[in-house]
């Protein structure tokens, strides 16, 4: 009998030890907070169908800035910190550019590789205001503010670099590159270009160029160091993953700093006003093929590129959005 009560007391204590570590676990599971710190393999989040944000949450100060990586289906479920503070990121087939000021009208171009660590810094002049990188991960744009700090200044200029992201080499100012209209070249001392957004093939881009008060987009080659005017009152435009819509900020009224966002289908020329009736001043990215994202009064919203429906709110205290396709 005291053998039989000693098996029964040990198989007791067994399962007893078994139920306090599953508890345990489970207590520590439920703990755990919505937005972890990333380490080592976590790093490989930014896969296809993860979103990047940067943090606009100003009850948390210290975390402004920060880079987060979240699912674009499902914005806000299991986030993870990308160990990045950046005031500018982008991210595409395994490179990406984080722009950090430097302070005194300086910033830093970290080029980021596919864990999105830093793999090599540049540091340029400015205060940076976009950047882009090419669907294949070859090359980098970003565009800083050389003198003034906003388009709603009125007097500003911009200086928009192209970067050999392998290389971790500035190729090429985009103000050096030979920019036609019918009318001849855009070679005033005027002249501004920023807001890049990459084709496919990456040598392609489209950007804003900005002469004599108007603005106009542009498609450029970055092999010929050359550009030509396609279509009037475009500003920071982003093209749809399909190619063949670019969404973009039109100058609306007479006021500085008053946009509306709009789509031009790049095969007819017909330009659609998107259901945010807002200003908003920052280069959409596209969720998918219907839908953009873009920043306003501190958070992410989305808006259809038909036109239809109404703007929603996608992302709270977030800006930058990028989406991984590959």
């Amino acid at each position: 009998m005291r053998r039989r009560d000693g098996l029964l007391f040990g198989l007791f204590a067994v399962v007893c030890v078994a139920l306090m570590v599953g508890y345990v676990a489970l207590v520590a599971l439920r703990a755990e907070p919505s937005v972890s710190d990333t380490g080592g393999a976590t790093r490989t989040l930014a896969t296809p169908g993860a979103l990047l944000f940067r943090s606009t949450d100003q009850s948390r100060p210290d975390k402004v800035g920060e880079v987060s990586i979240t699912t674009a289906a499902a914005p806000g479920t299991n986030t993870r910190r990308a160990g990045l503070r950046c005031d500018r990121v982008y991210f595409a087939a395994g490179r990406g550019l984080c722009l950090d000021s430097a302070g005194a009208a300086t910033y830093v171009a970290r080029i980021l590789d596919k864990r999105m660590r830093p793999a090599a810094t540049i540091r340029l002049q400015g205060i940076p205001s976009r950047a882009r990188v090419s669907p294949d991960g070859r090359y980098g744009s970003v565009t800083s503010f050389v003198a003034g700090h906003s388009y709603a200044q009125g007097t500003f200029s911009t200086q928009t670099l192209l970067i050999d992201l392998a290389g971790a080499k500035v190729i090429g100012d985009l103000e050096r590159f030979d920019i036609r209209s019918t009318s001849g070249s855009l070679d005033a001392p005027d002249l501004n270009l920023w807001g890049t957004t990459f084709t496919a093939d990456s040598d392609r881009f489209y950007a804003t160029a900005a002469s004599g008060g108007s603005t106009h987009l542009v498609l450029g080659s970055v092999s010929s160091r050359s550009a030509q005017v396609l279509h009037d009152n475009v500003e920071c435009p982003s093209l749809s993953p399909s190619g063949t819509r670019i969404a973009y900020k039109k100058r609306v009224g007479s006021s500085r700093g008053s946009w509306r966002l709009t789509v031009l289908d790049l095969g007819s020329m017909r330009e659609t006003a998107l259901a945010e009736t807002r200003s908003v001043d920052d280069q959409v990215e596209w969720l998918d093929d219907e839908r953009i994202m873009y920043g306003v009064d501190g958070h992410v919203w989305i808006a259809r590129a038909d036109g239809s429906g109404a703007a929603e709110r996608y992302l709270p205290n977030a800006e930058s959005p990028v989406v991984i396709r590959r």
